[in-house]
């Protein structure tokens, strides 16, 4: 069925210096935004309510990459597709998760605890999980015959250290700088919410702005792929929400910070040659991030649109 995706398992996307160093300070500007909404005290609810928060917390880093796996042995597309998905699945919350969850009338104070514990955890997390799933999906790949895949040699060390400096230092100051200016906090943070969302389309583009004929063939199989890896994201979080007799406001959070996800993350790593070596055939992983990013935009919304018209019951 995907066998013509073929075309971007060869394709090498090179960026120059300047392009990620572009990508870099985009990605810490949006989570700098993202931050401005963290406050200390929702480290608090998890000590007084830590339910909600180690369910969301579950779902996105247990459960997400383990039925990602699930659905890539399912409907087998080609390898560099296959670990673009699986390094989406790793990658924390996307940035624009907490507005959706408040449109969708989910628990906004719930989606915001879990954007900060995942940003931050994500540190740790994100580089174990990819190396974990895509080390047992490498070794699976090559055992069952197809064209051998060499092992995956990304140094979790260095995703560790680019994670920290794109994402765990954003966030710390976007935190600090809320707790003390709380009054330009409170002038700019919806500005730079939706200049967030402007940053990642230029994003985007600027990424596939060399690739887009090979982009254009593959659009329709990629969209097939994405949609389907998102609405499990979407339905794995609800699920297990509901599986514990969550409320259904928290379910609608959990829902989609597990369905949103940072794919600019992913991105910015795909390109750091200390990462990913510049002779590693990134093709198909940068166009699932890519479209993954404006894909969930659109079906977070569409679910928020869906969720906000249904009044909540009572629930105690």
């Amino acid at each position: 069925m995907f066998k013509s995706l073929e075309v971007l398992d060869h394709v090498r996307l090179n960026f120059s210096q300047g392009g990620l160093l572009f990508l870099n300070i985009s990605l810490a500007f949006i989570m700098f935004g993202v931050a401005l909404n963290i406050k200390f005290s929702d480290f608090k609810k998890l000590i007084v309510n830590p339910k909600p928060a180690i369910t969301g917390y579950i779902s996105q880093f247990l459960l997400l990459p383990a039925v990602t796996f699930l659905l890539i042995m399912i409907i087998r597309p080609t390898p560099s597709v296959a670990l673009g998905m699986i390094l989406v699945a790793s990658c924390p919350g996307g940035n624009i998760s907490n507005f959706l969850s408040s449109l969708a009338k989910g628990n906004a104070a719930l989606s915001v605890t879990l954007t900060a514990l995942a940003t931050l955890s994500a540190i740790f997390l994100t580089p174990l999980n990819f190396a974990f799933w895509g080390g047992i999906y490498v070794n699976y790949y090559n055992k069952i015959g197809g064209q051998y895949l060499r092992p995956l040699e990304i140094d979790p060390g260095q995703i560790f250290i680019t994670v920290f400096i794109i994402l765990g230092i954003p966030v710390i100051l976007g935190i600090l700088f809320a707790k003390y200016f709380p009054k330009v906090t409170a002038k700019i943070k919806k500005l730079i919410q939706h200049f967030s969302v402007f940053f990642f389309v230029l994003m985007v583009a600027f990424m596939l702005k060399n690739n887009f004929k090979q982009f254009l063939e593959c659009i329709h199989l990629i969209f097939i792929i994405v949609f389907l890896h998102n609405a499990l994201a979407l339905g794995t979080g609800f699920s297990f929400a509901s599986l514990l007799n969550l409320k259904r406001k928290d379910r609608r959070a959990i829902s989609i910070e597990t369905g949103i996800q940072n794919s600019g993350l992913a991105l910015t790593l795909m390109f750091n040659p200390k990462i990913f070596p510049p002779d590693f055939e990134l093709g198909g992983m940068a166009v699932v991030a890519a479209w993954w990013g404006i894909w969930h935009i659109i079906s977070g919304l569409i679910m928020a649109f869906i969720w906000g018209k249904k009044p909540l019951p009572e629930e105690t």
